[in-house]
């Protein structure tokens, strides 16, 4: 391994440890090259299942959120949708009076204020004028891309992004294999949700490293694969990574592109201080994570399987932490 990528190296297969987690993967890529891979642990806690390898998928969590806000921006490439500031009513039918004035942006950014309650939605605050991480606002655009489409968000996907830039090792399964890591679904506490579909609805998008990292380099590219073919428009990519927060969002509350975290001085930002201006990053409640670094050239992914936590650990800490341990290693490239 090249010595500039060993602290990193160790801090992941620290944290791997810390957290009870029995799987861990990192790769980076820089300048299109791998300059870092590496696996360690097994796909669950029996000694005599799968090693973990280049072809383990993990549930990224998540993570899925940033493939529905692409499909959100091809909708608008494709002008099957008008504008991010379209009214979300425009799309769904009648809604509660109270969700009037929320808008596609609203949802892309978490800033819609909206809430379910004993199976009732609710507006906890102005749309645009806050900022909440719910699910919610997920469900509603996963809603708009079968409306406009008549096809699932899988579906979707699959025939225009996944097939086109071979993206082989993604996709949203409710059968085991024995490259998944599949332990989520027999744990007492499932948080990641239920797993019955393959629509892409739910959170159950099992993921390469090798892959995410390719999907962060579709975002770094701007739509390009490996030989420079152009798979995407490059306004497709630029929208979803550019500034989409409302202004009237208070300067405190995290900023985001579409769903993508954006790289900003604020207390509950997820990005490492170190990590340059105009970096991005997706995150999974199973420990997953890409981060995106243009001013370096570089996509780092780190994988873990574990979904809850010891009491004493960190996460904002954790993936600032690994965000500029990533920044220092390859600004040295």
């Amino acid at each position: 391994m090249d010595s500039r990528f060993q602290q990193l190296a160790d801090y992941v297969y620290d944290v791997q440890h810390q957290i009870g987690a029995t799987a861990a993967a990192l790769y980076i890529l820089q300048n299109n090259e791998i300059v870092l891979e590496s696996y360690s642990g097994k796909h669950d806690v029996n000694e005599r299942s799968r090693s973990v390898d280049a072809f383990t998928q993990f549930n990224v969590g998540s993570v899925r959120k940033t493939y529905l806000a692409l499909a959100i921006s091809l909708l608008i490439e494709q002008r099957r949708i008008g504008s991010v500031d379209d009214l979300v009513s425009r799309y769904l039918g009648k809604l509660p009076e109270h969700t009037h004035d929320v808008t596609l942006r609203h949802l892309l950014t978490h800033t819609h204020g909206l809430m379910e309650v004993q199976g009732k939605l609710i507006q906890e605050f102005t749309a645009g004028r806050g900022w909440a991480y719910r699910n919610v606002g997920i469900a509603m655009l996963f809603e708009i891309v079968f409306r406009l489409t008549r096809m699932t968000l899988s579906e979707f996907l699959t025939e225009a992004v996944f097939e086109p830039y071979g993206l082989r090792e993604t996709g949203w399964r409710n059968t085991q294999h024995e490259q998944m890591i599949y332990n989520y679904y027999s744990h007492k506490d499932n948080w990641v949700g239920p797993n019955d579909s393959t629509a892409g609805d739910q959170s159950n998008l099992f993921v390469s490293a090798r892959d995410l990292a390719k999907w962060g380099q579709l975002h770094l590219r701007r739509g390009s694969v490996w030989d420079g073919r152009q798979v995407l428009p490059h306004s497709v990519i630029e929208r979803v990574t550019a500034l989409q927060t409302p202004e009237g969002v208070p300067s405190q509350q995290p900023r985001n592109g579409y769903v993508w975290w954006l790289q900003h001085s604020t207390p509950l930002n997820q990005i490492g201080d170190l990590v340059p201006a105009g970096s991005y990053q997706a995150l999974g409640i199973t420990g997953c994570a890409v981060l995106v670094i243009p001013a370096y050239d570089v996509v780092a992914v780190r994988m873990y399987n574990q979904l809850i936590n010891p009491v004493d650990y960190d996460y904002l800490d954790d993936i600032r932490t690994f965000g500029n341990l990533v920044s220092d290693a390859t600004n040295r490239y």
